[in-house]
């Protein structure tokens, strides 16, 4: 461990976290290089199709058993990859088999209407109108204004046709558009511990404690919004690419406890060895009993670390944080309230069924 460059106190958080079989496979997967993730985009093309095209291309790939349409290659061909054709016109995506896991937990069905709360760069986003056959409605938001561009950049060259894509703070949208939706997919902004790597020490730079309590303040005002948007049986993912309790089971624990009666977990099957169910507890906190729900993949030369937790809404409350004042966010140290004012204001909500249309930037003109 002394010999990594990552800074001290993240190691030994990650020692508390991870179990101690896992250690060594852990701290290789944040030094050596991983293969790469990528997937057919069934909107664009066929599997076999682009199986015969690759290996004309010289990858050589494997399949992921357990996830349709996803495959893995080694590292020396992520070049050739994204040079190749298939990448250029959509019929293949770049993207970790963690992350399709996400779509695969949620599992989405043609014709529901489902939202995606932080959507941007959009690679879920596209798997999940693949999923839903590319029928029904996807409502995919993004605060920040350049990856709204991307985002919708991606989705136009991955011909996802049932996606309305919306320049909104998450954190507003359970107001605005209470009990809707289906499903609700929220890959909530994070600290990203778990893509930092040794060969690219950018990737943990900015790490801190401080920067960990600011997006567990932000998480639980999106999940408190991903819960109001969400109808009665409706089913709400949610998930991070940290390792941080405090940005995973905390901010679930913070929610179960606020909505008290209308929401519960609900148990997550991942076929693969490399998953821990959620924490019991983290330091002197204590975590509600249904956030062993939860699962935390740890990272694999094949998977990046990844936190899941599938939620169901039981009743019809609407309300962000039933007791707004009642506790600190879900972090020791803290001095804010639980729910952090946001600093981006979405426009006024216009109507029922659209976020913020009439003040929505003007569409791009797609690309990669």
């Amino acid at each position: 461990m002394s010999g990594l460059p990552f800074p001290p106190l993240f190691l030994e958080r990650l020692a508390a976290i991870v179990p101690p079989e896992w250690f060594q496979r852990t701290f290789r997967a944040l030094t050596e290089p991983k293969r790469v993730g990528f997937r057919v985009n069934r909107l664009r093309a066929d599997h076999r199709e682009v199986e015969e095209a690759l290996r004309r291309e010289g990858v050589e790939f494997a399949p992921v058993p357990w996830l349709p349409d996803a495959y893995t290659a080694g590292p020396e061909f992520r070049s050739r990859l994204v040079r190749s054709p298939l990448f250029a016109t959509g019929q293949i995506c770049l993207q970790n088999v963690s992350s399709m896991a996400a779509v695969h937990v949620l599992d989405p069905q043609p014709d529901e209407e489902v939202l995606d709360l932080a959507a941007a760069p959009g690679g879920k986003t596209l798997l999940l109108a693949q999923w839903m056959q590319n029928r029904g409605r996807i409502a995919a938001v993004e605060v920040i204004r350049e990856r709204l561009y991307k985002m919708r950049a991606v989705l136009k060259t991955g011909g996802a046709a049932n996606v309305q894509a919306y320049w909104a703070d998450g954190r507003t949208i359970g107001r605005k558009t209470p009990q809707r939706f289906d499903r609700v997919l929220l890959d909530a902004p994070c600290s990203g511990e778990s893509r930092f790597h040794a060969d690219a020490p950018a990737s943990f730079a900015r790490w801190s404690p401080r920067k960990i309590a600011e997006c567990s303040r932000k998480q639980v005002g999106l999940l408190g919004s991903a819960l109001a948007a969400a109808k009665v049986g409706g089913v709400v993912l949610y998930c991070t690419c940290s390792f941080a309790p405090e940005e995973n089971e905390a901010v679930v624990d913070a929610v179960l406890r606020d909505w008290e009666q209308a929401v519960e977990t609900e148990p997550i099957s991942l076929p693969v060895e490399n998953v821990q169910p959620g924490l019991a507890c983290w330091g002197e906190r204590a975590f509600h009993p249904a956030v062993a729900a939860a699962v935390r993949i740890l990272p694999t030369p094949d998977m990046d670390g990844f936190f899941l937790c599938r939620l169901r809404k039981t009743a019809p409350a609407t309300e962000v944080g039933k007791h707004p004042g009642r506790r600190a966010h879900p972090g020791p140290g803290s001095r804010s309230r639980q729910h952090a004012r946001p600093r981006h204001h979405s426009p006024q909500h216009p109507g029922p069924k659209r976020f913020a249309r009439r003040n929505r930037p003007p569409p791009d003109d797609g690309g990669e």
